[in-house]
């Protein structure tokens, strides 16, 4: 039965182009001595990669398993090299396929079928790769429609013809052109290098995040540069790559200048002020701060665009960094320095006040958190009130008394015991009342 080809598409007669070429060496193959040697050789290859790796790979599973816990250097080698194990078995029938191909070609002159038998060993390597030894979601994902299928065509030898075809169909895009093949390696190329620059960056993060020596500042800082200097490394190598010329982009990047001369500036200032703020030091993690708008919180996290403070009630408060910079911020807790803070109190008239700041003090200083340096608590005479002579006892603490410290609730209580251990008064208010003209005179 013979089919008239002529009315179809170019694709269809294409395919049954290929679909002839592969019949033909599929009928050369069935009646040729050598195409039957070089099937017994990889069939001979199969199995003794199977027998190898049955006896290797559980020694090899010992050897390259790391100990539990351990997070060294070698830890991490080896156990890199234990998930690579599923390709054992099809790069050792590889191999030992390569080892028999000489033979084969010094003794038929033809190698085709091992040739094709090479390339199904590397398509099986490449799905042992994707199933069972990738777990990235995004590597899986480009592994299994795109690494499977080029293997895929590369062990059927289409390739190269799927190639020609993509490069060969043109999408216009209004006064621009690209074929598909560029498309197909853009996107493969691409994902490829951000993939290696997400996993760079985490690790650079993690790396300078174990460096307990350095300033938190200093930390964030050493974060910041080298994510840019990461992405662009990979920005530029990206583009070298697919052949973009870097004068080729100076439109675009005019075009951003203006953008980030009219929309973008409020980004554009937040982030220039948070490399300020990681320079100078003056706000880092950790830290209480106040800002003149009444924004307070310790804060938590260091954006690119903003900082993001956690108030004592559990909000989070997202703070543009440039509000850092304009306006004024009282830090609390720089570093963790001290504080002070002061707790109001009165005495009766009847009292000796020359006693109460020596009883005051030494009650206070007792307190395990008040600290002696850079001084101790110091009782001062306020003023002579209404009710009462009026004191006040400064003391300095490590923290805020805020949350879960109460310093200055601790401080009265042990005001209130001392004060009343001495028998001295603390007033209530007093007022004295005049009646003008005497007191009325009840009628008879």
């Amino acid at each position: 039965m013979e089919f008239d080809l002529a009315t179809q598409p170019e694709i269809v007669r294409q395919a049954a182009s290929y679909g002839l070429q592969v019949w033909e060496l599929a009928k050369d193959w069935f009646v040729s001595p050598a195409a039957w040697s070089q099937f017994a050789l990889l069939i001979a290859a199969w199995v003794l990669a199977v027998l190898v790796t049955r006896r290797l790979r559980p020694g090899l599973t010992r050897l390259l398993t790391p100990e539990e816990g351990s997070d060294t250097l070698i830890s991490k080698t080896r156990g890199f090299f234990c998930q690579m194990l599923p390709l054992v078995l099809p790069l050792l029938a590889f191999g030992f396929t390569a080892i028999g191909e000489s033979v084969v070609r010094s003794m038929f002159e033809s190698g085709a079928v091992i040739a094709f038998g090479k390339r199904v060993f590397l398509f099986i390597a490449v799905r042992a790769l994707v199933r069972d030894i990738i777990t990235d979601p995004f590597l899986g994902l480009l592994g299994r429609f795109v690494f499977m299928p080029v293997a895929a065509l590369y062990a059927l030898g289409l390739l190269e013809a799927v190639r020609l075809w993509l490069d060969g169909v043109v999408v216009p895009l209004g006064n621009l052109s690209f074929d598909l093949e560029d498309t197909v390696r853009f996107a493969i190329v691409g994902g490829l290098i951000f993939w290696l620059g997400r996993w760079s960056n985490d690790q650079s993060a993690n790396l300078i995040k174990r460096q307990a020596d350095m300033r938190p500042a200093t930390r964030q800082l050493a974060e910041k540069a080298a994510e840019i200097a990461i992405f662009s490394v990979a920005g530029l190598i990206f583009l070298n790559i697919m052949g973009i010329p870097l004068t080729s982009i100076a439109v675009l990047t005019g075009a951003i200048g203006v953008g980030l001369g009219f929309g973008l500036q409020k980004i554009a200032s937040n982030y220039v002020s948070g490399i300020i703020l990681l320079l100078e030091g003056q706000a880092t993690v950790g830290d209480y701060v106040e800002l003149d708008g009444g924004e307070a919180g310790t804060i938590i996290r260091l954006t690119a665009r903003a900082i993001i403070l956690e108030s004592f009630d559990g909000r989070w408060l997202v703070v543009p960094n440039e509000d850092f910079i304009i306006t004024r911020v009282v830090n609390y807790s720089d570093q963790g320095s001290a504080n002070r803070y002061e707790a109001p109190f009165s005495v009766s008239y009847d009292t000796d006040i020359n006693l109460v700041p020596a009883i005051v003090e030494a009650a206070v200083a007792t307190h395990p958190g008040v600290l002696s340096e850079p001084f101790p608590p110091d009782c001062e005479l306020r003023a002579f009130g209404d009710s009462g002579v009026e004191f006040a006892v400064e003391f300095w603490v490590s923290g805020l008394d805020d949350g879960p410290n109460k310093f200055t609730s601790d401080v009265l209580f042990l005001v209130w015991n001392a004060l009343k251990e001495h028998n001295i008064e603390i007033p209530y208010p007093q007022r004295v009342v005049e009646i003008k003209g005497g007191w009325p005179m009840a009628k008879a």
